[in-house]
Parts: structure tokens; C-alpha cells; sequence
């Protein structure tokens, strides 16, 4: 990460928790309230193809024992009401502030992988992690609908993963490849911008 990059992502932040405190506090209260504890979901996601760390988020799905892979048609049953609103709006995502204060992660930039994908795909993950993972990018304002939608048809753990395998993640990387060629701070701040406005 350019250190122009991480005084914009240290800047963005300070402004933003004066109101993302009182929101996350908020909706931590509501989760308790509707669904109980534990109110934030921790799972392990890769920095760079070698580097792993803990990324935040609002719990959304009913806490089982074994959980891993991305989340497809397969969870569903899983998602809270208070889930499926936060998961709509993308208020999960709100507690990743934390990520980007630790420099775990970027405001722009590929969506960090769970270990699985980099260890299936490590010449692909190594090209794409060269930079820093973010909440938002090219494949999550372009493509993530798309993805939704591909992964909500799968009824099994198994066809989730050869789905997001298969026809996921070429196209991901390809997108963040085409970021990371062209990144620089206007367009880190247009894609936040096209974010903030998405529906």
C-alpha cells in the first residue's frame, strides 16, 4: 500500500467514526435484541497470498458449529430478518472501519479471500493481493449483484463452492486486475462514491 493511499484510508476514517460509532453501536444493540449474541462475525481472510488476518463483521446468520466457504443458496436458512435488512444495505460491513484503522485492509480494493480460494488459486491470488484488499472495488460494484444472484441458485455447500470457484473468481480477478492497473486516489474516491450511491 502507497502511503498517499493509507493517509487517505487513516483521513477517510477519522472523519467517518463520529458517525459510524453511534450506528455500529446501534445496530449491535438491535442484533442482540432480535437475535442475541455474538454480535460481530470473525472470519479469517488473506491480506496478501501469505498473510492472513481476522476481518469484521455484523453476525447476520444463525451460529453453527462448522461453517466455511462463501455464503450461497445453501445458507439461507441460516439468515435473521435483522440479517437480510443489514445484508441488503450492506451494514454488515460497517465494522470493517476497525480493518481499515489496523491497515488489515484498504477502502478500495479486491475483496479480501477467504484461504481456501488463494491456497486453490495461488498464481491468481498472488497478482490480485499485490494490492491491498478493501470493502469496496471494481468486482463489488460491478459484479457483485451477479455474483449474488449465481450463488443464491445453489442448494448445496458443494455446488456453492464449484459455482464461486468456477465462475466467480476468474471473473473477480480479472476486474481487480483492471483496478489495479489504473488505481490512484480519484479513482479509489469514485469508486466509493458509486458505492455510497448504489441501491
Amino acid at each position: 500500500m502507497t502511503l498517499s493511499k493509507r493517509v487517505f484510508d487513516l483521513t477517510l476514517s477519522i472523519l467517518l467514526l463520529p458517525f459510524l460509532i453511534p450506528a455500529i453501536a446501534l445496530i449491535s444493540l438491535l442484533i442482540v435484541a432480535t437475535d442475541g449474541a455474538p454480535v460481530f462475525y470473525k472470519s479469517e481472510r488473506m491480506r496478501d497470498h501469505l498473510t492472513g488476518f481476522t476481518l469484521f463483521k455484523f453476525r447476520t446468520m444463525r451460529v453453527v458449529a462448522q461453517d466455511s466457504g462463501v455464503s450461497g443458496g445453501d445458507k439461507n436458512d441460516r439468515i435473521s430478518p435483522m440479517g437480510r435488512f443489514l445484508r441488503k444495505y450492506r451494514l454488515d460491513e460497517l465494522p470493517q472501519i476497525f480493518n481499515v484503522l489496523r491497515g488489515d485492509i484498504s477502502f478500495v480494493g479486491p475483496r479480501p479471500p477467504l484461504r481456501l480460494y488463494v491456497e486453490r488459486f495461488p498464481e491468481l491470488y498472488k497478482n490480485v493481493l499485490r494490492s491491498r484488499p478493501g470493502i469496496t472495488g471494481m468486482a463489488t460494484i460491478f459484479f457483485h449483484k451477479h455474483e449474488e444472484l449465481l450463488l443464491s441458485q445453489c442448494g448445496t455447500a458443494e455446488e456453492t463452492d464449484k459455482v464461486y470457484s468456477e465462475r466467480c473468481v476468474p471473473r473477480k480477478a480479472k476486474l481487480d486486475l483492471i483496478y489495479q492497473e489504473k488505481r490512484n486516489l480519484c479513482m479509489d474516491c469514485w469508486l466509493i462514491k458509486k458505492t455510497a450511491l448504489r441501491k
